[in-house]
């Protein structure tokens, strides 16, 4: 009760100071720049209020999320003469807009909620005790296999498999630093592979080698084995591995049928259309002809997706147009800001950019993620899943070592590889596109 008299007092003073200021700001406005406060656009000012609103009631996170989307929306319409929200999100002349991102986005929350449920109800996850070790080993075991799973699959259907497995295994006692292992596992899993996470795909349509990514599992590996191996020990005091699975359990097969068409189809989707969401709902529809399909799921993710698609649209109206030079210092940065900023911008700015070693930069922007709950699609998914999750300090203080880990993975690959930026890809495809052209015979 005390909790919920804060929060109200906090948001009705907030709206307090809003609707005294807003007559003032909108006197201010003459449509032909941004409001500064200390040399920082307002923008930026709104969106660090929101994060940290986030941070500090992680209970209303989706209603803080919404109240930083209004409060950035409405500075913009202030200030600017320009801008319009709707080209924004559905594009114009000169500009991709966000439709595409935030629809895939969506899609995929939603539909691997489902497949979680899918995969806990086939029965599977209660007879893998059979398999793992019965201790801290045991939860190692499932962190390498869902940093495995992630390398092929899309990173947030790891962590839901992942979520849903630990909750079995667990007795449903998971201990937060390692639901922050399982989103750090997925994330790096996917580091290295071209089809294993949001980002490396971009970098692959973009026109950079899968190959040049590749080595971005020296990092990830390295960090596996960190955070894996304390987390597990966290865990195991916490609440063992259940030792022998029940008996008479029986493997619901259509059930893990649907699951496994349900990731099937994600991959032909994502390689075909580059929007794996698509796949994941037609092999959801057709699974609904053969077995009971949990739609009371999509009730359970709801908050948490509305919650990230708005954080993600308030991290896409930042106008950050430039990073500084493609340098390892600057990537390693990079992995620190997407824990708070949406990756998929910040990746495009850097294909835009180039001159990166892509290995680098695919570990800094899809591992750093994982050091904030909010930071990655997939940790949010997970707490969809976990609602205790949804604490940025006590994420921090038990899953410190998901932050410790990235340095050091960082710093490893740095030693054994070495900085090695590559020519910008964009650049070198005109080249030899002019080549061949000057090259061409008449005819």
């Amino acid at each position: 009760m005390k909790k919920n008299t804060v929060v109200s007092g906090f948001t009705r003073s907030l709206c307090l100071l809003f609707t005294l200021l807003l007559p003032t700001l909108a006197l201010a406005s003459d449509g032909s720049g941004m409001l500064q406060l200390g040399g920082i656009r307002i923008e930026f000012i709104l969106f660090a209020v929101t994060l940290l609103g986030v941070a500090l009631f992680h209970n209303y996170t989706m209603w803080v999320s919404l109240a930083g989307l209004s409060a950035i929306l409405i500075s913009k319409y202030l200030f600017l003469n320009d801008f319009s929200f709707t080209q924004h999100i559905f594009g114009s002349s000169g500009h991709e807009g966000e439709w595409r991102v935030l629809l895939n986005l969506i899609g995929l929350l939603f539909g691997f909620a489902i497949l979680a449920k899918h995969f806990e109800e086939s029965e599977l996850p209660k007879i893998l005790p059979k398999y793992l070790p019965d201790d801290w080993k045991g939860g190692f075991v499932l962190l390498v296999m869902i940093f495995v799973i992630s390398a092929f699959l899309d990173n947030i259907a790891a962590a839901m498999i992942g979520g849903a497995i630990a909750f079995v295994v667990f007795n449903k006692r998971v201990h937060i630093g390692y639901l922050a292992a399982i989103v750090a596992a997925s994330n790096a899993g996917g580091s290295g592979s071209v089809v294993g996470d949001t980002t490396t795909t971009l970098m692959w349509i973009d026109g950079v080698n899968p190959l040049h990514v590749l080595h971005a599992y020296i990092a990830a590996g390295t960090a596996l084995i960190l955070f894996g191996v304390i987390a597990s020990i966290q865990q195991d005091k916490y609440q063992r591995i259940t030792k022998d699975a029940p008996i008479g359990v029986t493997v619901e097969w259509k059930k893990l049928g649907i699951v496994a068409l349900i990731l099937v189809c994600a991959i032909i989707a994502n390689y075909a259309f580059d929007f794996p969401a698509l796949g994941v709902w037609v092999a959801i529809l057709l699974g609904a002809f053969v077995v009971k399909t949990p739609w009371s799921e999509l009730k359970n993710a709801a908050a948490g997706t509305v919650f990230l698609v708005g954080l993600v649209t308030c991290a896409s109206l930042m106008p950050v147009d430039e990073l500084p030079p493609a340098t390892w210092l600057t990537t390693f940065y990079l992995g620190f800001v997407s824990a708070v900023f949406d990756n998929i911008p910040l990746t495009k700015l850097c294909l835009e950019q180039g001159g990166y070693d892509w290995g680098f930069l695919a570990y800094a922007v899809g591992f750093g993620g994982s050091m904030l709950w909010f930071g990655s699609s997939a940790g949010v998914a997970l707490a969809n899943m976990y609602p205790e999750a949804r604490s940025a300090v006590s994420w921090l203080r038990q899953g410190w070592h998901v932050a410790a880990a990235y340095v050091i993975g960082f710093f490893v690959l740095l030693a054994l590889s070495g900085w090695a930026p590559h020519a910008p890809h964009k650049a070198s495809q005109e080249n030899i596109v002019k080549q061949e052209t000057t090259t061409k015979p008449d005819a």
